[in-house]
C-alpha cells in the first residue's frame, strides 16, 4: 500500500493545483490551442535537459531533484531513450537521433546479463529504431541472437507466482510493466527482419500475461498477482497508474508495427479501446491520473499521465478512438503536463522507480518520465488540424 503523502508534498501540490485545475476545466481556454509548433517545444526543452542530466545519480548537491538510473543498458534508459527516438522522428532534429546512436555504438548495441528478463528487452527496441534509421542491419546482430536463444529454449514455467522479484519472472512476463518493456520489442523485430517466429512468441506471452492480469471487470491491469486479492484502506481494488500506463503505450506500440491483417489484431484493438474508456473516466480534475487509479488525487503524478496522453493521441491519430469522445481527456492531459515542466526542461511530479502506487513529489524526476513525456509530445504532434480547436 502506498504511503501518506507528506504535508511539504500537499502544499507543493497545492500551489500547483490552481493553474492546472482551470485547465482541466477548459483547457483550451486557459492555454491556447495545442499546436505542433508549441508541443515540439515543449518536447525539445525536455529532451534537451535530460540529455545534459544523464549521469549516473541519486542526487546532485544544491538541487532539490532526484533521479534514479540503473545500468545504460536497462530499463530507465530505455524507456527515455524509446520516447526521444520517437521524438526524433516527428522533430527531425539530428541531435536527437545522433545522441541514440552515440549511445548505442558506446553499449556496443548490447544488453545487460538477464537474458530472458523483460526489462532487458526494452533496449532492443532502441536499437532496431538504430538499425532502421541507419539501414545497418548488423546493429540487430546482439537483438537476434538474444531473441533467438529464447526461441530455441521456450520456457514452460506457468504464471503461479506472487512477486516480480521470483525467478520465474526472469522467464516470462508476470508483471504489468513488462508488456511495455518486451512485445513491442519483440512485435518491432518481426517487422525489421520479416521473421514472424518474433511476432509469435510476443503475441503467445502478451496473451498469456493478459489473462493473468487483467481485471475483466474494471478494464486495467493489476502491476503484479500480489494485488489481485489485495485491497486498500477503503477497500478499492489496487491498479497503479503506472503500472496501466506501461501496459497502455505498449499497446499503441505493439500495434503500431503489428500488420493490419493478423489475427489477432482485433483482439489488441479491442483490449486498447476497453482500456481507454475506462481511464478516460478515472482522470483528475487537475488533467493527471492518479498513482492508485481508483482512488481520487490531489497531487500530480506525470509518468503514468505521460504514458496515457500517449496512448490516447495514438488511438485519435490512427482512427482506433473516436476524437470527440476522447480529445478532451488528451488535452488535459497534454496540458497538464506541460504545466509539470520547470523552465529549464526538468519534469517533475515523476513517481519514482516502484513496483505500487507511492508517494510523489514536485522534485522528484526521472528518465522513464521524461520518455513517457516524449511518446506524448511525439502523437499530440501528429494531430491533424481538424482534431485540434
Amino acid at each position: 500500500m502506498y504511503r501518506l503523502f507528506t504535508l511539504a508534498t500537499l502544499l507543493a501540490a497545492a500551489a500547483l493545483q490552481g493553474p492546472v485545475a482551470g485547465a482541466a476545466a477548459n483547457p483550451g481556454a486557459a492555454q491556447g490551442p495545442v499546436t505542433d509548433a508549441a508541443v515540439l517545444a515543449e518536447g525539445a526543452k525536455v529532451a534537451d535537459w535530460q540529455l545534459s542530466h544523464l549521469g549516473n545519480f541519486d542526487y546532485i548537491p544544491d538541487s532539490a531533484f532526484r533521479q534514479d538510473t540503473e545500468g545504460k543498458r536497462d530499463w530507465i534508459q530505455a524507456a527515455f531513450y524509446i520516447g526521444l527516438a520517437a521524438f526524433a522522428d516527428v522533430s527531425h532534429e539530428h541531435r536527437y537521433a545522433d545522441a541514440i546512436l552515440t549511445h548505442g555504438n558506446a553499449e556496443g548495441w548490447g544488453f545487460d546479463q538477464r537474458p530472458r528478463h523483460a526489462d532487458a528487452d526494452a533496449t532492443s527496441a532502441v536499437w532496431i529504431w538504430a538499425a532502421q534509421h541507419t539501414h545497418d542491419p548488423a546493429k540487430l546482430g546482439p537483438t537476434r541472437a538474444r531473441f533467438d536463444a529464447v526461441l530455441a529454449q521456450p520456457s514452460t514455467v506457468t504464471l503461479e507466482f506472487d512477486t516480480d522479484k521470483h525467478p520465474r519472472c526472469q522467464e516470462r512476463w508476470c508483471w504489468s510493466d513488462a508488456l511495455f518493456m518486451a512485445p513491442p520489442a519483440w512485435v518491432a523485430l518481426s517487422r525489421a527482419t520479416g521473421d514472424g517466429r518474433y511476432l509469435a512468441h510476443a503475441d503467445q506471452e502478451f496473451w498469456a500475461t493478459t489473462d493473468f492480469l487483467y481485471d475483466k471487470d474494471e478494464h486495467l491491469y493489476f502491476r503484479d498477482s500480489r494485488f489481485i486479492t489485495r485491497r486498500d484502506s477503503g477497500g478499492h481494488k489496487i491498479f497503479w497508474g503506472r503500472g496501466n500506463g506501461w501496459v497502455f503505450a505498449g499497446l499503441a506500440r505493439i500495434l503500431t508495427d503489428l500488420p493490419s491483417d493478423h489475427p489477432s489484431r482485433p483482439r489488441y484493438e479491442a483490449l486498447f479501446k476497453q482500456m481507454a474508456a475506462r481511464l478516460v473516466t478515472l482522470q483528475g480534475e487537475q488533467g493527471y491520473w492518479p498513482v492508485s487509479l481508483l482512488v481520487p488525487q490531489k497531487t500530480p503524478e506525470t509518468s503514468g499521465t505521460g504514458f496515457f496522453v500517449y496512448g490516447l493521441a495514438w488511438g485519435i491519430n490512427h482512427g482506433v478512438l473516436p476524437v470527440a469522445q476522447y480529445r478532451p481527456a488528451m488535452e488535459r492531459g497534454w496540458h497538464a503536463l506541460v504545466a509539470a515542466v520547470t523552465a529549464d526542461g526538468r519534469l517533475g511530479w515523476v513517481q519514482r522507480v516502484g513496483a505500487a502506487p507511492d508517494e510523489v513529489g514536485p522534485d522528484d524526476t526521472q528518465l522513464y518520465g521524461a520518455g513517457a513525456f516524449l511518446l506524448g509530445a511525439s502523437e499530440v504532434s501528429r494531430l491533424s488540424p481538424a482534431v485540434r480547436h
